[in-house]
């Protein structure tokens, strides 16, 4: 077997390990942050469960932290006080990133690890199998309830060789996204394996399975090993360490290989992470921003190597440049070894632990501004400006931008300067905060802006409605419902965030869907890729959506909508996409989705269109009763009874 097959086969709860067959295993960690985890929570509370049932969650802040008004702060107490009565972990505001923080703190080899983030995958470097999805999801791990997903096919990325200075593991993942693109990890897993794993660290090894979510994938993963082992110890976690690999004979579904020591310094072009050439196809382009950090590029190892390429160098004076470190013991590190002054005397910006910029918060480029950044997402208007253009760098190339003022192949930095991961990491876990030994006395607090969860009604027999709107490929959640200083603020209020529904790309939507009391929405291939916002899906069903129809749907994004009781349809001939327009009336018939088959009548066209879906009958039953959160009521009710 290989490892994902191994780790699957380990945690089987129902189903067969066979690609596309839905399987359902057992969640040993959780993980939420702010952003998603205040819905989340209210999901959990909902659920009328006392405690969580795993064997670790954690709940951390790092996306909402730039405190306007009283929003995000009352957000913060209002998860401090569920963790600890629930018996959950709590990092506190400025304490770091959740990816880099769980990789430093909590991940262990062989666990699975299901989070409320779609970036979760990071702990694939230490040889965790690392799930991003919903909330709602999350909030059902918690309660005890196993995770369902089609079995992904496995894909056997084989490496060879080792990286040459001034190339990393971005530049890895960059070459693995320029040659798979956005949507080719679709129901796969990533598994690395090869001699080329050894020359890699368990942080670079982060960095290529945080990004891999780029890609689609189910998630990625590497073995546990020795270099794995010294991570651990380093971190004070030794005993956790299980070696873990793939049989030597195991079996794949398909095969990638990489020769580390041809991968040469990439970046993705706005406005897509697939969007990959090598930086020097456009060097010397003007640049006005360059930001390091986001949880891709947050870790000791890539900060120092930020450091010793500034030592003695200042930031161009025509470029700001900022940086957002993973975590405290990265910044303490910095600290006692000095190399925080070299960032400092370089002239960066240096911010909060936390992702800010990265989803929106804070550090928005100038008008048509060219901004270069370690981060994982360059979608249009996520940076905060919609005007301007992102690229997505290693931390070596942007150190580089930074400092020359434009786009430039690092290697004319001149020497790659030497440096050590230490030994002993410095460990301060005084920002994580235990449950309470006393639950019963811990006060749930709410700020006004916590609204109570929407109550959704079953899946009626017939769906009528107008087209609101129509898109193309590739909708990320970010077309969808947008992040930011404005609306990340309103994650726990959703009346008030369904208001910017769509607002990236038809600034009328929200209007419109009050107007004609909801309708249908139209799109093409990969519709809801990006991050795990189920958000995305809660505002639509607030405003009236009865469907999505679409040619394919991302894996986390199709799962919400059904989560939240939104019909999600597809082409059964994708060409038939052209046969519906924004203004349309449709209708259809709901009692064909056990037979997978659903007609659907364009009544303003006169024609009928046949669509199909991608729903298991354990799906179709949670549709019907209107939501999960309905579906595992009634479940929870039953087994009460």
């Amino acid at each position: 077997m290989n490892l994902t097959q191994k780790i699957l086969r380990a945690h089987l709860v129902e189903g067969k390990l066979e690609p596309g067959e839905e399987i359902a295993i057992k969640i040993d960690q959780t993980l939420t942050q702010d952003a998603t985890g205040t819905m989340a929570y209210l999901e959990l509370e909902a659920m009328g469960v006392p405690r969580v049932q795993t064997e670790l969650s954690v709940s951390y802040v790092d996306h909402n932290t730039l405190q306007t008004d009283f929003r995000n702060a009352d957000d913060h107490r209002y998860l401090q006080s569920v963790a600890a009565k629930y018996g959950i972990y709590f990092s506190k505001p400025g304490n770091g990133i959740c990816h880099q923080l769980h990789l430093e703190r909590f991940a262990v080899p062989g666990k699975t690890l299901l989070g409320s983030d779609s970036h979760t995958p990071t702990a694939g470097g230490i040889g965790s199998l690392a799930i991003g999805a919903g909330g709602l999801d999350v909030a059902a791990a918690m309660a005890g309830e196993p995770f369902y997903l089609k079995m992904p096919k496995v894909v056997k990325v084989y490496l060879t060789g080792k990286l040459r200075p001034f190339v990393s593991a971005k530049d890895v993942i960059l070459e693995l996204l320029r040659r798979v693109g956005v949507k080719g990890g679709v129901n796969k897993v990533f598994e690395y394996v090869g001699p080329g794993v050894k020359t890699l660290s368990v942080p670079e090894r982060a960095t290529i399975t945080n990004m891999g979510t780029e890609t689609g994938a189910t998630t990625s993963i590497f073995p546990s090993d020795e270099v794995t082992k010294a991570f651990m110890e380093a971190q004070g976690r030794g005993e956790q360490w299980v070696p873990l690999e793939p049989d030597p004979d195991a079996e794949y579904d398909e095969v990638i290989e990489i020769d580390l020591s041809e991968v040469e310094p990439m970046v993705a072009l706005p406005h897509s992470p697939g969007n990959v050439v090598p930086v020097k196809e456009v060097e010397g382009l003007k640049v006005d921003q360059v930001i390091v950090g986001s949880c891709t590029n947050s870790s000791l190892r890539d900060l120092k190597i930020v450091a010793n390429l500034l030592k003695g160098r200042k930031v161009h004076p025509e470029v700001s440049m900022a940086l957002s470190p993973g975590s405290r013991q990265v910044v303490l590190h910095l600290v006692e070894t000095g190399e925080m002054k070299y960032i400092i005397q370089a002239g960066v910006r240096v911010l909060e632990n936390a992702c800010g910029p990265c989803i929106g918060m804070g550090q928005a480029p100038p008008t048509n501004g060219i901004s270069v950044r370690t981060f994982n997402r360059n979608f249009l208007g996520r940076s905060g400006t919609k005007s301007a253009k992102v690229y997505l760098v290693s931390p070596e190339t942007a150190v580089a931008a930074a400092v020359f003022g434009e786009l430039r192949d690092p290697r004319e930095l001149g020497d790659y300067p030497e440096f050590e991961l230490p030994n002993k990491f410095i460990i301060d876990d005084s920002m994580i905060l235990p449950p309470a030994e006393n639950p019963d006395e811990v006060e749930i607090i709410r700020g006004p802006n916590i609204q109570p969860l929407p109550d959704f009604p079953p899946l009626p027999e017939k769906l009528e409605g107008e087209v609101l709107i129509k898109v193309g490929d590739n909708i990320t959640t970010d077309h969808i419902l947008p992040g930011g200083t404005k609306v990340l603020p309103l994650r726990s209020n959703i009346p008030e965030i369904s208001k910017y529904t769509f607002s990236v790309i038809d600034p009328k939507f929200y209007k419109k869907a009050q107007e004609k009391g909801g309708g249908f929405i139209i799109g093409g291939d990969n519709y809801g890729q990006g991050s795990s916002r189920e958000h995305a899906a809660i505002a639509p069903k607030y405003l009236g959506i009865k469907a999505v129809i679409v040619k394919s749907f991302a894996r986390i994004h199709h799962a919400n909508l059904i989560n939240f009781g939104i019909l999600p349809l597809l082409f059964a001939n994708p060409e038939d996409y052209d046969k519906i327009d924004e203004g349309d009336v449709l209708e259809l018939s709901t009692e064909g989705l056990e037979e997978g088959k659903v007609i659907l009548h364009n009544k303003t066209k006169g024609v009928d269109i046949e669509l199909t879906h991608q729903m298991s009958p354990r799906e179709i039953e949670i549709i019907r009763k209107g939501g999960k959160l309905a579906y595992i009521r009634e479940k929870f009710t039953k087994k009460g009874d």
